[in-house]
């Protein structure tokens, strides 16, 4: 019985790139009681990795978070699968804006604390209360009302290549950091209508709740997220009131909503929104580069990462050996290149 992926990940990325397999993405969450997460965790990983599902799945007592590549000719074999899970059951599915059907490469479902890292305590509220759902003609019309307030609940690496216009943007790293932020941003606007969005809904669901909680009156959510708004505009021909790209995790690092480039690439400025990781296994650092620095620095963040990516495979190991930051994500206000933040890791690395 296969309960997680054993072949290597670099041959599944490899395989995954050269497919001409049309598969579509897609995400899905849904907060609901579940009394034994690992169980539930193995169940989910058998029955979804028969059918050749790839993707990023969490599971927790609190509920499933999971975004995934399906085969296009298997989506109703997927749902079919999906649906027949009882809180599963006709759970909205957010169908990718801008898809290349590569987005993932294996299927990895982890039980965690919970779906989504909050850092709230969610015995002092009802998490399940949250704000009521707009979809995006609701959108558009109360954010025409000149009291409404709306911020993005995103990190900021996400609201620097795209966010709704006039949105209050939070500077965090993570959503933990972001609510405080936005609680701090929109004090003192108790009895205004607040709007709250993400990418899918998943991070406002527990929001909208956490600031009905704190007193707010009109809160309020964009239903299915950024995802979903971007399909509806679409397709009933409404204004699209979102700028820039939306930023997703999976290997598209973002999807197109709109032509606007708000951003610049973080080594030479030229405005630019494609987000890459730096190719120096020893670095990978998440951060914006256009397509003639790509070029110069072999798709790394510095010249110091381009340097060791060409030295042989085994003196890459040897540097990174007992080395780990974690996930490291560029942020223009505090450090002015890649560089210069690849410089702060390596005085870091130094001292361990």
């Amino acid at each position: 019985m296969q309960l997680y992926n054993k072949i290597d990940k670099n041959v599944l990325k490899k395989k995954m790139q050269e497919s001409s397999e049309e598969r579509t993405t897609l995400s899905f969450y849904k907060y609901h009681q579940i009394k034994d997460p690992q169980a539930f965790r193995d169940h989910f990983f058998q029955l979804f990795n028969e059918i050749g599902v790839m993707g990023r799945v969490y599971v927790a007592k609190e509920g499933i978070n999971g975004q995934v590549s399906v085969n296009t000719d298997l989506l109703e074999d997927f749902k079919k699968r999906m649906y027949s899970i009882d809180f599963l059951d006709q759970v909205r599915l957010n169908i990718a804006v801008d898809d290349d059907g590569k987005s993932f490469f294996k299927l990895i479902v982890k039980v965690r604390k919970k779906i989504v890292a909050d850092g709230l305590d969610d015995d002092t509220f009802d998490a399940s209360n949250g704000g009521t759902h707009l979809d995006a003609e609701g959108f558009n019309k109360l954010t025409e009302q000149e009291d409404t307030v709306v911020i993005d609940m995103r990190n900021h690496y996400e609201t620097e290549v795209g966010h709704f216009k006039g949105a209050l943007l939070p500077d965090a790293d993570t959503f933990r950091d972001a609510l405080p932020m936005a609680e701090e941003m929109i004090k003192g606007k108790e009895d205004s209508p607040v709007i709250m969005y993400c990418t899918g809904g998943i991070r406002c669901e527990k929001a909208s709740a956490y600031f009905k909680h704190k007193g707010f009156k009109q809160v309020y959510q964009v239903e299915g997220g950024i995802i979903k708004y971007a399909q509806d505009v679409k397709e009933k021909g409404l204004e699209n009131k979102y700028i820039g790209k939306n930023f997703v995790f999976d290997e598209r690092l973002g999807e197109r909503i709109s032509d606007d480039i708000i951003s610049r690439c973080h080594q030479c400025g030229t405005p630019c929104d494609t987000h890459t990781n730096c190719k120096n296994d020893a670095c990978h650092l998440l951060f914006i580069q256009c397509d003639d620095c790509k070029k110069k620095y072999n798709n790394c963040c510095s010249q110091e990462c381009s340097d060791i990516i060409q030295l042989p495979v085994d003196e890459q190991k040897k540097i990174r050996q007992g080395k780990d930051l974690g996930r490291q994500v560029f942020k223009k206000g505090r450090w002015k290149t890649p560089s210069e933040y690849r410089k702060s890791l390596n005085d870091k690395l130094d001292a361990m």
